[in-house]
């Protein structure tokens, strides 16, 4: 089950007795769990029917005993299990013998990343239809799920303006609504957030220096790009991010100058390599400076140097090595 047939159930009033929500997308993941709470947790007696336990430190008696408790107040209590695949193996053959009869006054929502559909409990979880996995967006997502953001926000966004800022923010989707709920503020009494909307509140922030970096390395100007790289690095989060936006940023360009070489019309690149076209111009220009075998490379040292950001590596001299393999020729 996905995260929009759960809303729909839940709407319904359909609640089962049990959810396993799991998904590499962190920031969806929660999503998906804080609007279960906000529709089965009555906030006023939330102190007396609602738990929260975690995988590693909960033990799974705990968690079908405070189950098995009676609600007070409230037509159901409600069990929330952070890092749900972190129990032992142990309690999941637990869990699935508590699956044969589970409290109907209850609900046990488990939050995790990965779910082992070889185990008993999590195919009992599939036929019930307890299971509900959230699948990390594809980059040619990001547009879409940018104005449906600003739509909860009360606003709309330009489709370019939507575009620029997930050239902006990359493929971070927690980054990404951050900065559209500063857009939404930003634009005031405005509905539409446009284009320059987001140029202004990029000037402002790390997400202008990232694009600007990107930009840099697909002219193959070395000189910009170690400056701009300077000014990323001040912010000691932004490496992290950057990689991220560097491969998207490549990706692209493979894409266009693979449809180059089969001498495909500009419109139709476009339309293909879902590029808005205020940014198709320059793109097609950045993708004429690579030969499609200097991608591979490319590709290969963009995720060396995330394994390398990730354990321990010098952010400094990790991102100027990925600075200077781009640039040269």
């Amino acid at each position: 089950m996905g995260p929009e047939e759960l809303e729909k159930k839940v709407g319904k009033g359909e609640v089962a007795p049990l959810y396993f929500i799991y998904g590499d997308e962190e920031f969806l993941v929660e999503r998906a769990v804080q609007r279960l709470l906000e529709r089965i947790v009555s906030p006023d007696f939330r102190d007396f029917n609602f738990s929260v336990f975690y995988g590693k430190e909960v033990k799974v008696e705990q968690i079908i005993d405070s189950a098995m408790t009676l609600p007070m107040f409230a037509q159901r209590r409600v069990i929330l299990v952070k890092r749900g695949d972190e129990l032992p193996a142990e309690a999941f053959e637990q869990l699935a013998a508590y699956l044969q009869n589970p409290a109907s006054e209850s609900c046990i929502v488990f939050q995790a990343v990965k779910a082992d559909q070889r185990r008993k409990f999590f195919q009992e979880l599939k036929k019930g239809n307890y299971l509900v996995e959230i699948k990390r967006m594809r980059d040619e997502q990001l547009p879409a799920f940018v104005r449906q953001e600003a739509e909860r926000l009360g606003k709309r966004i330009d489709p370019a303006a939507a575009e620029m800022l997930v050239y902006y923010s990359g493929n971070n989707l927690r980054e990404l609504v951050a900065q559209l709920e500063k857009l939404a503020s930003y634009s005031g009494d405005q509905s539409l957030i446009s284009m320059d909307d987001v140029r202004a509140m990029a000037s402002d922030t790390k997400i202008d220096n990232a694009f600007e970096l990107a930009d840099a390395l697909g002219r193959r100007d070395l000189d910009k790009a170690m400056r701009q790289l300077q000014t990323v690095l001040r912010d000691a989060d932004a490496p992290y991010m950057l990689i991220g936006a560097l491969a998207r940023h490549f990706r692209q360009l493979c894409i266009i100058r693979d449809l180059l070489q089969k001498r495909v019309a500009n419109e139709e690149i476009g339309r293909r390599a879902k590029v808005n076209p205020y940014f198709l111009k320059g793109l097609v220009e950045q993708a004429r400076n690579f030969s499609p075998v200097e991608f591979f490379g490319i590709f290969e040292r963009l995720h060396q140097a995330d394994l390398d950001l990730k354990s321990g590596g010098r952010q400094q001299t990790v991102l100027e090595m990925v600075v200077f393999s781009i640039c040269s020729r």
